[in-house]
């Protein structure tokens, strides 16, 4: 072998194992992205937005400097590595200055010591946060009819949702009934389908793209599976597009039965698409970066984001500062309104994944509808369970048959033959016309086993019906009624299971061998496919992410209250991708019901269009103002909201709700859309909340924001958000607030009131404001008590013309 021969072996071998280890980088440098570029580049005149201005995508400014931005990230990186050794996905150029890029660990370093570079952060994982709802919040007679009808509902407004993409035919996003006409102020591009050659876009869908590079480079995606384009291969984009903007009155049919009719919150709202969401690995930040940059740059007015990161960035400890973070709040600085998912991870404290002030973070609540179901036996006891299905037939009752008796032959136990997912091992001489007792293993759990796969073994097998036995539970498995299209019912109390095995066996007779020589169990199965509706809503779900925030990944408690508001998140109807696999129990169906405060977020998404659509020209954070200083904190029944726990024996209980459950309360859409006042807050409070929390390193917040620390609010608690929370209160302190009026001259009485370990005080204690004026009125808490536990009240500003203004107070006292 030649000397010339070797050494090009030799550095091709090189360049592969940079390759094979090489991971995702997201990178900011030096210089201001276009949304805060003041001026000051050779050639290139400013294009900095006013705070709630957007960004105009036609001006020759904005594209000429974008291209400088790009040009000078492919110039770093082509001087610092050959050509080949690295790979750019992305350059970030409208929200933040950067790129996300495919490189080794080595080079990763390299470019952190490279001049002009102000941080590195390897990409890391996101997840989703997994209709009746428009009768329960109001809006066919109390909303829509503002706006001209739930025709007009949403008019003009764009919601844009980074999410695992649409399936476009369905009729919840069909623009037959009446066409939608052109809408300059929004810019997005549509791909087409790489199979049909077909648009993505119809006039209600207005723009679909796909963003994926990252998972390329990854090596997760699959395009089989993923699909390359817009498509959503999992069911949950389409579902979330559903709730906030899905078309009125589309009939829910599922395995021959409707539901009822679906409608989003904002029906005539536009549905702008970047999906970045994936059905087996969720999704990359790097490429969530580039679809919420894209959006804005796009036009689009609302931005709903069910998703939520699976663990802290590596390279920050501050949760407020991370390219994703830093990316919202550039985007709401160009006046987007965002609504995020709070997680899922409740009901354990701190388990939130939506942190900072200029998002608004939806918690998930039960809504007033629940299915039940129940069993009768043949000793007469009635076993109450969940099961979306027909009864059987009334006034008869049939012999009750376990799948472990019923097998073809022992051999098939390798099977897990009682989950009834393969009708071949079972005897259908023996099942047909009875029904069939199956056991819910931890398959069900994993996903490997379905409901609708025991309701197909049944029908294949001629059965009745079939009952599904919880014999143990794990916490926090959650049992959500499924629709099935023969008599079905899954009974979740294991104590009640243990009703029904006990009077199978004392009725089942067995030879020596264990074999059954007579089945003499009988049962009959209940309608489940009525809801009842319950005046106990609505209440906390217990899988919503609860507070207190945190200010860090030390786990730091943050004086800012999150959750902000609690929406309907529970068992929601919306539309669903035939090819969706996101729930095992739906796979091939029009529309499914699932939970999550995936489903909580684009409730808020919606009802935040129809407040955009009244009021055209108020900031982001008026939006959240006015939807959570009007939210409800009692229930139908006039109870304090309740939240669901887990008990000692961890089964669940219902305890009284706190701010770290439901934020300022359940969203009241009516109210939001006349909220009297509101608290507004810009870009340069935000700056100026972070530059005053303790413990932020000021070079962070300047690599994250391109801006310095001029300003400090005394304390993180100034910051004039509609709520009002001291981690760390030491004997007194004041804070301020300002109102703005939005309805006429009012005179506002201020009352307070506080758990008696704090005394909270408001003053002045009655204000007149004009409209369109704005007044300043101080909190001050001090501790009466020390109790190692936080203390919850409120202010109550009542107007003199009916308007009703509450804001969350939240502290714990340190020291009197």
């Amino acid at each position: 072998m030649g000397a010339l021969e070797f050494a090009c072996r030799t550095i091709l071998l090189s360049a592969l194992l940079i390759i094979a280890k090489a991971e995702v980088y997201i990178v900011t440098i030096e210089g201001e992205p276009v949304i805060s570029y003041k001026g000051g580049v050779n050639g290139f005149e400013a294009t900095a937005v006013e705070s709630d201005e957007k960004i105009d995508p036609t001006s020759e400014l904005v594209t000429s400097y974008a291209e400088h931005l790009e040009k000078k990230h492919d110039m770093l990186l082509g001087m610092l590595f050959d050509r080949g050794t690295y790979q750019k996905l992305y350059s970030y150029r409208h929200l933040i200055n950067g790129f996300a890029v495919h490189i080794s660990p080595e080079q990763a370093e390299i470019l952190r010591r490279a001049p002009g570079v102000k941080s590195v952060e390897r990409d890391w994982k996101v997840k989703r946060l997994t209709t009746h709802t428009p009768q329960f919040l109001g809006l066919p007679t109390g909303v829509w009819p503002t706006g001209g009808g739930h025709a007009k509902a949403g008019e003009d407004i764009v919601i844009g949702f980074v999410d695992s993409g649409i399936y476009p035919h369905h009729p919840s996003f069909s623009s037959h009934t009446e066409p939608y006409g052109p809408l300059p102020k929004y810019r997005g591009k549509c791909e087409v389908d790489p199979d049909t050659k077909r648009a993505f876009c119809n006039g209600k869908i207005i723009g679909a793209q796909h963003f994926a590079k990252a998972a390329i480079a990854a090596g997760s995606f699959n395009p089989s599976v993923d699909f390359a384009s817009p498509l959503d291969g999992d069911g949950h984009g389409s579902h979330t597009a559903a709730i906030a903007a899905g078309n009125n009155g589309i009939p829910v049919r599922v395995r021959g039965h409707e539901f009822g009719k679906a409608s989003g919150m904002a029906p005539r709202a536009r549905i702008a698409v970047y999906k970045a969401l994936y059905r087996l690995f969720g999704g990359f930040v790097a490429d969530v970066v580039a679809a919420i940059d894209q959006a804005v740059y796009d036009g689009v007015d609302i931005l709903s984001l069910s998703v939520g990161p699976n663990s802290p960035p590596t390279s920050t400890r501050t949760t407020f500062l991370n390219p994703f973070d830093a990316t919202l709040l550039s985007a709401v600085k160009a006046g987007v309104f965002v609504a995020q998912a709070a997680g899922n991870g409740g009901p354990f404290s701190k388990t939130l994944v939506s942190y900072s002030p200029w998002i608004t973070s939806v918690a998930a609540a039960i809504d007033d509808r629940r299915y039940k179901n129940h069993l009768t036996l043949g000793n007469g006891k009635m076993l109450p369970g969940i099961g979306l299905s027909p009864s059987t037939q009334p006034n008869r009752t049939f012999t009750m048959v376990a799948a472990n008796d019923v097998l073809l032959d022992s051999s098939v136990m390798k099977y897990s033959p009682s989950d009834c997912q393969r009708p071949e091992v079972l005897n259908k001489n023996l099942v047909q016309g009875n029904i069939l007792l199956c056991g819910y293993s931890f398959n069900f759990v994993t996903g490997t086993a379905s409901i609708k796969k025991v309701s197909e073994t049944a029908k294949s097998l001629g059965a009745i019906g079939f009952v599904l036995a919880v014999e143990n539970v794990s916490p926090g498995t959650k049992f959500d009624p499924v629709p099935v299209g023969v008599p079905g019912i899954l009974i979740t109390d294991v104590s009640r299971s243990m009703d029904l095995i006990d009077y199978y066996n004392v009725s089942t007779t067995r030879d020596w061998t264990g074999r059954v020589k007579s089945f003499k169990a009988v049962g009959s199965i209940g309608d489940g496919l009525m809801p009842i509706l319950h005046k106990s809503a609505p209440q906390v779900a217990l899988f919503s992410a609860r507070g207190p925030n945190i200010k860090d990944f030390g786990f730091q408690d943050a004086d800012l209250l999150k959750p902000d508001i609690l929406a309907p998140g529970s068992l929601i109807w919306a539309a669903w991708s035939p090819n969706g696999t996101d729930e095992p129990n739906y796979v091939g169906e029009g529309f499914a019901m699932i939970s999550g405060t995936s489903m909580a977020a684009p409730h808020i998404a919606g009802i935040a269009a129809l407040v955009k659509q009244k009021h055209p020209h108020w900031s982001p954070a008026s939006i959240k103002s006015a939807l959570m200083t009007t939210s409800a904190k009692l229930d139908r029944a006039g109870r304090p909201l309740q939240a669901q726990q887990y008990s000692e024996t961890e089964a669940m209980k219902l305890v009284t709700a706190t701010p770290f459950d439901y934020g300022s309360g359940h969203v009241n859409p009516r109210a939001a859309l006349d909220p009297g006042l509101v608290f507004d807050a810009g870009y340069n409070d935000y700056l100026g909340f972070l530059c005053t929390t303790p413990g932020i390193d000021v070079h962070e917040i300047k690599n994250y924001t391109n801006s310095p620390c001029n300003f400090s609010m005394g304390h993180p608690s100034n910051l004039n958000s509609p709520s009002i929370t001291i981690a760390h209160l030491v004997r007194t302190q004041t804070i301020t607030r300002t109102v703005t009026n939005v309805a006429q001259e009012e005179t506002y009485v201020i009352t307070t009131r506080m758990d008696p370990s704090i005394a909270l005080a408001a003053s002045p204690p009655a204000m007149t404001i004009r409209p369109g004026a704005s007044r300043k009125f101080t909190v001050t808490l001090t501790v009466r008590s020390v109790t190692g536990t936080y203390s919850f009240g409120e202010i109550l500003m009542k107007g003199s013309r009916g308007h009703k203004v509450r804001i969350p107070v939240v502290a714990m006292g340190y020291q009197r």
